[in-house]
């Protein structure tokens, strides 16, 4: 007599089949429905960034070692800022609701202004997106300070101030400030 054994291992092979291939749907899914921001950092997009990074530096070493940029005219707030890992203060520029103006000095070390005739891009951006980015390409000398005139800054929250000053086709200088808006 012939014992009837049932065997469930088929089963189980596309049951477990069925279930892998729900989950990679359902990843799929998730990922492509999450915006991805580009960084912005050196006022380019981060693959620009990332493959020109030494020429980035050594231009960077070179206007650091002539010059600074210095801004002026503006209020600082230590804000607390926390993440899952610490809670830090940061030095934040003070924000004001509507029209706001800044205003940038190119010295030498000994505190002489110079450069008047710098080749220089403001960008106010928020960290992790580029949605309300404000880029303003050759910001003029006015009496030797570079003013960037109208911003209207409505949302309240976290800003950077990013400021990259070419003196020539090898010494750039960049200069990154955080800024804060209250809500």
């Amino acid at each position: 007599m012939e014992e009837n054994k049932k065997t469930y291992w088929p089963h189980m092979i596309l049951g477990f089949l069925f279930v892998g291939i729900a989950l990679s749907y359902w990843t799929v899914k998730t990922a492509s429905s999450i915006p991805v921001h580009e960084s912005n950092e050196f006022i380019m997009k981060y693959q620009q960034a990332d493959l020109s990074i030494n020429d980035i530096l050594k231009k960077k070493a070179a206007f650091d070692k002539q010059y600074k940029i210095v801004l002026n005219d503006v209020a600082y707030k230590k804000i607390e800022l926390e993440n899952a890992k610490r809670a830090k203060d940061e030095k934040a520029v003070v924000l004001h609701q509507g029209k706001n103006q800044f205003r940038y000095s190119i010295m030498d070390h000994q505190g002489n202004a110079l450069l008047k005739d710098a080749n220089v891009t403001f960008l106010l951006t928020r960290p992790h997106t580029t949605e309300d980015d404000i880029l303003r390409k050759n910001v003029q000398n006015s009496r030797g300070d570079y003013i960037v005139k109208d911003l209207n800054i409505t949302k309240p929250g976290r800003y950077i101030l990013q400021l990259k000053v070419g003196v020539d086709e090898n010494t750039v200088g960049y200069m990154e400030t955080p800024a804060y808006l209250k809500p």
